[in-house]
């Protein structure tokens, strides 16, 4: 058999090595831990998917190496985190380390930093929406009274009654998923406008 015949499978083999979990442990401050968990779980994203999103993008990388070579980390309020990555994404970040002379520590904590942006985003939008929640609210009190008039106007049997509970009925629905969006996105309140973690006294 040729070479060149060979040399696809050989690639999707050490592509699919690439991909496989590896966990990797590394000490980091609370607000990039909390930062991480949850950006993936507002987005509905893996936090091996970030990561890879965030290592393995080399203008990321090459955006913080000047502020990493200058920074000097905390050592308060930092504690060790395994996380999983897929092991292209390690090897990329230990090869990202060796290039710019950086503990790899430093590498994932300002690359996290980068979420901080999302996350000021998601909690702005997670404001919006206890904001039209409250509106939907006042409307759906409104509403009640509506349909009791109407009730008494036309009797509960009547189709436009009926049409009008239908509608009320997908409303009130339409308020509890809404609710449970809003309850699912509470861990973002922790973070202020710029997406610093708010210290609690």
């Amino acid at each position: 058999m040729s070479e060149s015949k060979k040399r696809p499978n050989e690639f999707s083999l050490n592509a699919l090595k690439g991909m496989q979990s590896v966990r990797a442990t590394f000490t980091l401050p609370k607000h990039a831990i909390n930062l991480i968990s949850t950006v993936a779980n507002q987005l509905g994203v893996k936090q091996k998917s970030i990561f890879d999103h965030l290592i393995e993008n080399k203008d990321i990388i090459d955006q913080i190496a000047d502020e990493a070579k200058a920074y000097e980390p905390e050592k308060k309020h930092r504690k060790q985190k395994t996380f999983v990555l897929s092991r292209n994404c390690l090897s990329t970040l230990d090869t990202f380390a060796r290039e710019y002379q950086l503990p790899r520590d430093v590498l994932v904590e300002l690359s996290i930093r980068q979420l901080d942006p999302v996350i000021a985003q998601e909690k702005q939008r997670h404001e919006n929406r206890k904001i039209l929640l409250s509106q939907m609210q006042d409307f759906r009190k409104v509403g009640s009274h509506f349909l009791k008039r109407a009730r008494d106007l036309v009797g509960r049997d009547d189709e436009t009654v009926q049409t009008l509970e239908s509608f009320f009925g997908q409303y009130d629905k339409a308020m509890d998923e809404l609710g449970a969006i809003i309850e699912k996105g509470k861990s973002v309140e922790q973070f202020g406008s710029g997406g610093e973690q708010q210290m609690s006294a």
